[in-house]
């Protein structure tokens, strides 16, 4: 089920545009979730438009939504789905956190085939 929700929410944000989509394996390094998903938007609104898109996707395959942080600001969407948590980035701000090098030692996900 975790692996169908990350490939979804991945499809989401490829919907919409997003960049640079990276999904990161948790299993055993976090207890927070089983999957990062991280991808950036070049502006405030494709910023939430993805992060909406995300939401509106898990929702409408039956899952819940724990949270949603950040929106309004639109720099960090934080978008927790539970056994999937997604951080939608502005461009700006994706470089300066880089939570891709943070869990370096995360597997990478891959996620290409569902995009294409």
């Amino acid at each position: 089920m975790s692996n169908e929700l990350l490939q979804a929410a991945a499809k989401a944000a490829d919907d919409k545009r997003a960049e640079e989509i990276v999904a990161l394996n948790m299993q055993g390094i976090s207890l927070v979730s089983d999957y990062f998903l991280i991808c950036h938007g070049n502006s405030d609104k494709q910023v939430q438009a993805i992060a909406r898109a995300i939401k509106e996707s898990a929702e409408e395959n039956g899952q819940t939504v724990r949270r949603m942080e950040g929106f309004d600001e639109a720099r960090w969407i934080l978008v927790d789905l539970g056994d999937v948590v997604a951080h939608v980035f502005h461009k700006d701000e994706r470089g300066y956190y880089n939570l891709e090098r943070l869990w370096g030692d995360a597997p990478r996900e891959n996620i290409q085939i569902e995009l294409t």
